[in-house]
């Protein structure tokens, strides 16, 4: 009994063994891979780019950009934590997802 039960386990390990390999050799991503999310620019992101960073929801987007107008745009990230719902423990997980740069200003041109 042991023996049939053994060899039943056998069979099905390697018949469910071909078609994890042929998913990954077709690059299908496995479900813990996860891209690396992009770098956003608060002081240009629109509210679905700030939704999409982790933890950030549409009021919490909306309180962002608010910040953004009020403000004149960040300065520097760590004026996140300015806005409320972000302390410094979600700002430490958004920190390497975001950056601030020159806001666009409208009739500028780029150089």
């Amino acid at each position: 009994m042991y023996r049939a039960l053994l060899a039943t386990l056998v069979v099905c390990l390697m018949l469910a063994a071909p078609s994890a390999a042929a998913a990954a050799a077709q690059g299908k991503p496995s479900p813990a891979a996860k891209a690396a999310p992009a770098v956003i620019n608060l002081n240009t992101a629109s509210a679905a780019q700030i939704e999409a960073l982790p933890g950030v929801g549409a009021s919490t987007a909306k309180r962002i950009i608010e910040y953004r107008d009020k403000n004149g745009g960040f300065k520097k990230v760590e004026e996140l934590m300015n806005v409320k719902g972000i302390g410094e423990k979600s700002f430490l997980k958004l920190k390497p997802m975001i950056t601030v740069g020159a806001a666009a200003t409208e009739g500028s041109s780029p150089r």
